[in-house]
């Protein structure tokens, strides 16, 4: 009986494997996805959201597991289902390593989200100054407007943050 039980393999559903892989690059746990993948997980694989594991562990500031999927494949320059990239979610939270390792992927700077809204708006509204300015260096236009006409220097206006303003403003 002992030896039936360790022989034994266990069976996951399609939707379980899913999560626990949406999981691991929650949790920057680059061995997990490093299994999955060599059994033959899609890299690009999303989740109800479109959340790649890219997005997800680029979210949660896992370099190393970034780094690990995007030399697997993963497409680090992908949206979700709002269009939303991962350097969008950096932004955001604001990661500034990872935001310079994913502006070395050479993404276009001025992707948009469903919105129309970019990277360098999001920084600005946010005040994250070292992201403006690689973006900045990597192309991003500070003067594009969203769909509602916002741009990065009306956000940071917005805002009342000077700094970002006269940043925005080439001061």
């Amino acid at each position: 009986m002992a030896g039936a039980i360790a022989n034994a393999k266990p069976h996951f559903s399609s939707d379980e494997i899913a999560e626990i892989y949406f999981e691991a690059a929650r949790q920057g746990r680059t061995d997990i996805l490093e299994g999955l993948l060599d059994a033959g997980a899609p890299i690009d694989a999303r989740d109800r959201k479109g959340y790649s594991a890219l997005i997800l562990a680029a979210y949660h500031n896992h370099i190393e597991t970034v780094a690990f999927l995007a030399a697997r494949g993963a497409d680090p320059c992908a949206g979700d289902r709002k269009g939303n990239t991962a350097q969008m979610g950096v932004a955001f939270k604001g990661h500034d390593d990872m935001a310079r390792l994913l502006i070395g992927y050479g993404c276009d700077a001025n992707l948009e989200n469903n919105s129309g809204q970019t990277a360098v708006m999001m920084a600005a509204l946010f005040g994250r100054t070292e992201q403006v300015k690689m973006l900045r260096a990597a192309g991003a236009d500070v003067e594009k407007r969203d769909l509602l006409g916002n741009s990065a220097r009306l956000l940071a206006r917005l805002q009342g943050n000077a700094e970002m303003i006269g940043l925005l403003q080439g001061r």
